[in-house]
């Protein structure tokens, strides 16, 4: 059966979560977050199983928040849509056959439970007053609510697992290690390994396997230390002009090219691309089933913008190696070529999880045969609200799959994500796990008032020699637009990137300002990360942004590639919440720390003081 006409498609995004329970709309149905729930299924598509369903019903299957609904379509790896009408509702549920019955009795039983507490508590109305009404039923208590069996999700989880198993049953091996340790590598002695790792920004190693720990691998100094058995690849390396690898790179290469699951915490700019995307080469080049024959990409990379996923597809190109096929799949680009490029047999996806998650539900693209994985900067995805696409994408990726994750933080969030996506995984993280701006930027914070913001930029601006090069970062969208049409009214050459300009719009931009055809690009945090240009003197907040992280993420813009760089930030008194966590970047980067904002940050911490006094 096809969908009903009146329910319109749309690209899934997590924010989007409407459950209609009252009906408003005429036509309007409830199908789970965003519309979608992704079908797990292989072969042709299934007619949906359908019934009818009382209106006022809709709820109790629904639940709050969508909770009840969300649940059964998990356990039973369904889709549910829920069409309201005049009286009744019809209910479509997709999926395999087995599965579509267990989600209909789930419904029935919860439709039925609901009946029966509806006719005991009547019974209970009208019983004599001394009948309790919450014990439990035995013989001769007539009075008492009846215990009602409930639904046995042990064993519909219990099913899940059995089907899981069957689900993977038919995969092709795989295989992971693919690393020779070289013997410059080898000869290293603890106390060298240790002083190299001081010397290079501090990096520090740890086994997160439970037990007994894994030793961890000494870094590969030198490029042939990594990838001497691989000279195709070498020689691609040589082309591009490398020196030597960066300190992620060096400590990285050897953990991943072992096949074992890594997390990489480092700041943007600090080489993270390549120390995924060099040992995926070799992966995907290896296995043992030939590339021709496996059915689908072996590598998925998913990114949390298309600026980044663009940039990495980029890197792919520039360092193609053995013939491998890429693609960049994003929201914003032609979802029909796409599609089409898609078929045309593809090893690497590059993708946004929104994009992505889309065309899966649509069985537009297999995922079944990705053995290579990376979640880069995993934070900002979190960040954007993608975890519930994250989620629903891994589904359809095989569990024995290698995972890599990069971020540039590593709070609680993406702790748990890496406790549920990665097994038995290495972390290396460069300096501290705590949030350090790059010490090569000289960091300038100015504490202002919001009328005096545009002379202050107008006077950074007229200072700026022919050779600088600046991004400004605003808060808002209105504001990128309000500023770059004052300055281009100057005759300033000004370019300026934000979410509602169209892609090609923004693409020219960037490129405009990669080029130099303009010096001053004025943006919002989309590019904050994912932004790869080295020659960036400047980044000037307009705006402090909505968290320390982005602050250090903007500042990171500059001072690339063993350059140094300077930062400007206004802050006005609204502002004045972060104000003591910048101090605390400001001195661990080793800059100066304006009296002002000492001042700012002291009056902040005596009104939350008051503040929490006036509650208590």
């Amino acid at each position: 059966m096809a969908w009903a006409p009146e329910q319109k498609r749309a690209e899934p995004n997590s924010r989007d979560f409407r459950a209609s329970r009252d009906g408003r709309g005429g036509g309007s149905g409830w199908s789970g977050p965003s519309g979608y729930m992704a079908l797990r299924v292989s072969g042709p598509r299934e007619p949906p199983l359908c019934f009818k369903l009382k209106n006022n019903m809709i709820g109790v299957v629904i639940g709050r928040g969508g909770w009840k609904i969300k649940d059964i379509q998990a356990t039973t790896n369904t889709k549910i849509q829920i069409i309201k009408g005049d009286s009744e509702a019809e209910v479509k549920i997709f999926g395999t056959r087995d599965m579509k019955a267990k989600a209909q009795a789930a419904i029935d039983a919860l439709v039925k439970k609901q009946e029966r507490g509806h006719h005991s508590e009547s019974c209970v109305d009208s019983a004599a007053p001394q009948a309790s009404v919450g014990t439990e039923f035995r013989p001769g208590n007539t009075g008492s609510r009846q215990v009602q069996p409930l639904i046995d999700w042990d064993q519909i989880k219990a099913e899940v697992v059995d089907w899981e198993k069957r689900k993977w049953a038919d995969l092709p091996p795989i295989k992971k290690n693919f690393y020779v340790e070289s013997e410059a590598t080898s000869s290293l002695s603890r106390v060298q390994v240790q002083a190299w790792r001081k010397e290079n920004f501090d990096i520090t190693c740890d086994d997160l396997k439970g037990g007994k720990k894994r030793p961890i691998p000494s870094p590969t100094c030198q490029f042939e230390d990594a990838f001497h058995p691989y000279p195709d690849l070498m020689k691609s390396i040589k082309r591009a002009g490398f020196q030597k690898p960066t300190p992620i790179q060096s400590q990285a290469w050897p953990i991943i090219l072992q096949g074992i699951d890594l997390i990489g915490v480092a700041q943007t700019g600090t080489g993270k691309t390549l120390s995924y995307l060099m040992p995926g080469f070799i992966h995907l080049d290896n296995q043992p089933i030939p590339r021709e024959e496996r059915n689908g990409p072996g590598m998925l990379v998913l990114t949390p913008t298309r600026e980044l996923a663009l940039q990495v597809e980029a890197e792919c190109s520039k360092y193609s190696y053995k013939g491998l096929k890429s693609i960049c799949i994003y929201g914003g680009g032609s979802r029909g070529r796409q599609i089409r490029d898609i078929t045309k047999g593809i090893d690497i996806i590059i993708a946004t999880p929104g994009r992505l998650n889309d065309l899966q539900m649509n069985n537009f693209v297999n995922l079944r045969s990705i053995t290579y994985l990376v979640l880069d900067e995993a934070d900002k995805m979190l960040d954007l609200g993608f975890e519930h696409q994250i989620m629903k994408i891994l589904l359809d990726v095989r569990p024995d799959r290698q995972t890599v994750m990069t971020s540039a933080t590593w709070p609680d969030t993406i702790r748990r994500l890496a406790q549920s996506y990665l097994k038995e995984p290495m972390i290396v993280y460069v300096g501290t796990l705590d949030l350090a701006a790059v010490n090569t930027v000289k960091q300038n914070v100015i504490i202002t008032t919001e009328e005096e913001k545009r002379s202050l930029i107008q006077e950074f601006l007229q200072s700026l020699s022919p050779q600088d090069k600046v991004i400004v970062f605003v808060s808002r969208k209105l504001v990128a637009d309000d500023l770059s049409s004052d300055l281009s009214i100057q005759g300033l050459p000004v370019q300026s990137v934000h979410g509602d300009r169209e892609q090609h719009d923004r693409e020219q931009a960037l490129e405009d300002f990669r080029s130099g055809k303009v010096k001053i690009l004025i943006a919002t945090d989309l590019v904050s990360r994912g932004l790869d240009v080295s020659d960036v003197t400047h980044v000037y907040n307009y705006d402090f942004p909505r968290n320390i992280e982005e602050y250090v993420h903007r500042v990171g813009r500059t001072g690339r590639a063993g350059k140094t760089g300077v930062s400007v930030t206004l802050m006005t008194q609204n502002d004045w919440k972060t104000a003591s966590e910048l101090i605390k970047i400001l001195k661990r980067a080793n800059q100066s720390v304006p009296d002002d904002l000492i001042t700012m940050a002291e009056r902040h911490k005596i009104h939350k003081q008051r503040k929490n006094t006036g509650k208590k």
